[in-house]
């Protein structure tokens, strides 16, 4: 039986953007073991997928940290004898593990990143941002002769983490099969985040209008951005910033009618759980685009306007972060409108 490897250490949203790469590769080698690798937490999201067959979590920052104890997982790495790695992501770390762990067959994208390590190099073009993350993954594929069928991403949500969400839910007096938005103004990068008066007001607006519930949610440590934008706010919105795990935060984001996010992980995690979702973006600079990054589902909507930038210095950004502040409530309340009729 042949045994398989795929590396993808990087982000949430990287890693759910990945799984329709995992899904072809079962379907082109069903009877082969598939194992991923991911980062700690990001295994809670991806239980229960009938692509994976085993789940290895890389702690760059604790478990695996130092010398000794690479050495270490290396060792165990070698012994569980795959034959074929695909590195998603390449980079120095996993291309030397997956070279010292005796890994006969390397494939990645050549990103510079101690190529030479890979058997098989492919042209890294993603700069370019000339297709979306999730066809550059299945290019990888391609590259071994397999001709992949796209999908959409999904999360299986596990049953006891849907428990626990009904149990916060109600902990929070939504009723079951009560309508609920959710707005999560976090993000990795200030760049990357739309002004938190303006989700106050999409809050409001929903309220008003609609007469729907709102939830404000954000990891813990970004509870002080959710409470600022829930002192903006007119109206009393729910406020959960309590730590749950990710799968707990999929069947969340699962029971709700709407999910208004920022670019991030979360919005991700949405859309693979098959959740409404609106995600603002402001860089559109090739490689960082909505074309690149959006969400992809059904009922997954990318917001952004293009405000002339010819380059995007990121959270160094001299215009005052203009291609976000350009989408306004109203912009993302009337795409709210049409998801919450579909």
């Amino acid at each position: 039986m042949k045994r398989i490897l795929i590396t993808r250490t990087d982000r949430i949203g990287d890693v759910i953007l990945s799984l329709p790469a995992i899904k072809a590769a079962r379907k082109a080698f069903p009877d082969a073991h598939i194992a991923l690798m991911v980062q700690p937490r990001i295994d809670g999201l991806l239980k229960g997928n009938p692509d994976i067959d085993e789940l290895i979590v890389y702690d760059k920052k604790d478990s695996q940290k130092g010398v000794f104890k690479n050495i270490s997982f290396i060792r165990w790495l070698r012994a569980r004898k795959f034959d074929m790695v695909i590195n998603l992501h390449s980079t120095k770390r996993m291309n030397l593990i997956c070279f010292l762990a005796g890994i006969p067959k390397r494939i990645g994208y050549a990103r510079g990143k101690a190529d030479f390590l890979l058997t098989d190099r492919i042209i890294y073009t993603k700069k370019a941002g000339e297709k979306h993350e999730a066809e550059y993954s299945l290019d990888v594929l391609r590259y071994l002769g397999i001709e992949p069928e796209f999908s959409n991403p999904f999360i299986y949500v596990q049953a006891e983490d849907e428990k626990k969400a009904e149990a916060i839910l109600q902990g929070l007096g939504v009723k079951q099969g009560e309508r609920f938005a959710i707005l999560h103004p976090g993000a990795s990068c200030i760049s990357k985040m739309w002004p938190p008066e303006n989700f106050a007001k999409t809050g409001d607006m929903l309220i008003e209008n609609l007469n729907i519930k709102v939830m404000i949610n954000l990891a813990p440590g970004q509870k002080e951005l959710g409470e600022k934008v829930r002192d903006l706010m007119k109206k009393e919105p729910i406020f959960f910033c309590d730590p749950t795990t990710l799968g707990e935060l999929a069947a969340l984001f699962k029971k709700a009618s709407l999910v208004i996010s920022n670019d991030s992980g979360p919005a991700h995690i949405a859309a693979g759980a098959g959740a409404p979702v609106i995600s603002i973006f402001g860089r559109n600079q090739k490689g960082l685009s909505p074309a690149r990054w959006r969400p992809l589902g059904d009922k997954a909507i990318a917001i952004h306007k293009d405000v002339g930038c010819i380059s995007c210095l990121a959270h160094d950004c001299r215009k005052g972060f203009l291609c976000l502040k350009a989408i306004s409530a109203e912009d993302v309340f009337e795409k709210a409108k049409k998801l919450l009729d579909m």
